[in-house]
């Protein structure tokens, strides 16, 4: 019989280097807020977002290929940029048919750190794409690591959340002994009833409501499957996979 694949979670970019990317799946994480941006911009019909890592190389990489530039820096829109890392700000009118060039302040950055360490295959997740997400890692029988953004290397509750989301889901097709990941499937089922209800307990909520007033961007990232496509990552650039 052969044995399940297995399914880890890395609840910072600190820890990723201690698993193995080379045979698994990568979930970047990061609800609040630039997975949830990624999903929201592909959904609504962009044609691709493109990860950088600086705001110069957004700027520049735009201009190249026409695209939006946008991205955010401790939760506001970036110095040099016109537009930041809201979901609700790429609706079909505005990003349709166009190419956003995004950098964030941990989303980016940890899928930087999963293509340095060579991961087989790269997926951004977060609640909007929930079903996407956790189809595909059904459908691949591959090993699976859960990687939460955090912030700035630090542990946070939200994305650890997520993870916990995909594995209720899909724990009976994996092989799961991985305490990080059993604290995330806790946590979940104690709170996956009143998600809203638990957010203003975090406190990268507090970062985004209390200082801008991002109430709906959080409410929009904690409602599953509003944005319910697959952002796979390939030859430099997040598409949807079909």
């Amino acid at each position: 019989m052969k044995s399940k694949p297995t399914l880890f979670t890395s609840l910072s970019p600190a820890l990723l280097h201690l698993y193995d990317l080379s045979d698994s799946v990568v979930v970047i994480i990061d609800v609040f807020r630039a997975t949830s941006t990624i999903a929201s911009a592909l959904f609504n019909g962009a044609r691709a977002v493109i990860p950088v890592d600086s705001v110069p190389k957004a700027i520049e990489m735009s201009k190249n290929i026409d695209g939006v530039a946008a991205g955010e820096r401790d939760g506001m829109i970036a110095e040099g940029l016109q537009h930041g890392n809201s979901p609700l700000e790429y609706t079909r009118d505005f990003i349709g048919g166009r190419t956003l060039v995004l950098t964030t302040t941990n989303g980016t950055r940890l899928l930087q750190m999963a293509l340095d360490r060579n991961a087989h295959t790269i997926v951004a997740g977060s609640f909007p794409n929930l079903g996407a997400i956790c189809d595909y890692l059904q459908k691949q029988n591959r090993n699976v690591v859960l990687g939460c953004a955090g912030w700035k290397d630090r542990f946070n509750l939200e994305d650890t959340l997520f993870a916990g989301a995909i594995i209720e889901r899909l724990q009976e097709q994996f092989t799961i002994h991985c305490d990080s990941s059993l604290m995330a499937s806790s946590l979940y089922r104690q709170h996956k009833d009143d998600l809203p209800g638990f957010a203003p307990q975090l406190t990268h909520y507090h970062r985004l409501v209390q200082r801008f007033g991002l109430i709906e961007d959080i409410r929009f990232c904690l409602t599953p499957d509003v944005a319910n496509v697959l952002p796979f990552y390939e030859d430099g650039k997040l598409v949807i996979k079909k």
